[in-house]
């Protein structure tokens, strides 16, 4: 009877970790350091990163339930939650958990040995995402016709770094540690989106209507962004994100140490606390302009701040 009590008293009930589903375009430096450091461990989840091939594929497999979070740009968000009118065909029930980045040296690049003057064909993800938009923007600011280049879908950016090196396009936009690998490749910068204004690159994002548990898990792993990011922001962790930087994008190690760099920086590295503000989504609804009503987009960025939630609020 003894024995039988002292194994009732011993016995111990493991719960299973439950998997959190994330889809980038770009494997995440940040999300790396989190999970080397135990930070994903102590919430009780385990994330498993997916790369997405395109904006549409990335919100179908959130609709789909494929996937818990997004790691996505706010500009997407705005679209497939603030209109009808997208590739999916219909609203997302969407809300913004955290604000990561402001872009990770996103920027404009023509491939080797030609000048911006030269280019002819611009390589997007798909042709109404918020890069292909920002890219854009940035084109017309430096003098180039938009209308007279041939637009090539060529899917995520890491896709787009590769088809630019081939020469397969001439121009597109390139950011995450992919415009480092461009320039090591001999691809030449002709402009950043920090010149467009207050530019908010990276969210986390998921569906409001997502079942309570899957949300809170979601939410866990957006708020480890978060404050995995701040901590690389403060000198910690250099030598994982170095590591990762290497070994996730590719990079050479000056290259990995350069975009640590990115990282940090307040104009183009993480989001402190991951709050979402408002003159950001004003640049991309600015940036929108013509292709939406100005009216129907300043009500979008008020629904994208009414159902923000965890970090962003």
């Amino acid at each position: 009877m003894a024995r039988a009590q002292q194994r009732k008293r011993s016995l111990v009930v493991i719960v299973e970790a439950r998997t959190v589903h994330v889809g980038t375009f770009t494997p995440s430096v940040v999300l790396d350091v989190a999970r080397r450091t135990g930070r994903l461990a102590e919430l009780g989840v385990e994330v498993a990163e997916h790369p997405v091939t395109s904006s549409p594929a990335q919100f179908a497999a959130l609709q789909d339930g494929s996937l818990d979070l997004a790691v996505t740009s706010p500009d997407n968000v705005l679209l497939y939650a603030g209109f009808d009118a997208n590739p999916l065909r219909g609203r997302l029930p969407l809300t913004i958990t955290a604000a990561l980045d402001r872009g990770l040296g996103l920027s404009l690049w023509t491939r080797p040995g030609i000048g911006l003057s030269e280019a002819r064909v611009f390589g997007v993800d798909v042709a109404v995402s918020g890069f292909a938009i920002a890219a854009r923007a940035l084109l017309t600011s430096l003098g180039v016709d938009t209308d007279a280049l041939e637009t090539l879908p060529l899917g995520s950016t890491p896709q787009r770094r590769v088809a630019l090196t081939a020469g397969v396009c001439d121009v597109t936009i390139l950011g995450s540690g992919n415009e480092l690998r461009a320039e090591e490749d001999g691809c030449r910068r002709v402009a950043s989106v920090g010149q467009l204004g207050d530019y908010l690159g990276a969210v986390a994002c998921r569906l409001t209507t997502a079942a309570p548990r899957n949300a809170r898990d979601a939410d866990a792993v957006a708020g480890a962004l978060v404050d995995t990011g701040a901590e690389i922001a403060a000198g910690r962790h250099d030598a994982l994100a170095v590591s990762a930087a290497e070994r996730l994008l590719g990079l050479s190690p000056a290259s990995a140490r350069r975009h640590l760099d990115v990282l940090r920086s307040p104009q183009t590295g993480v989001v402190a606390g991951g709050r979402l503000e408002r003159t950001a989504l004003l640049t991309l609804a600015g940036l929108r302009r013509g292709l939406q009503p100005a009216e129907s987009l300043t009500a979008a960025v008020d629904l994208l701040l009414e159902t923000a939630s965890g970090r962003a609020t």
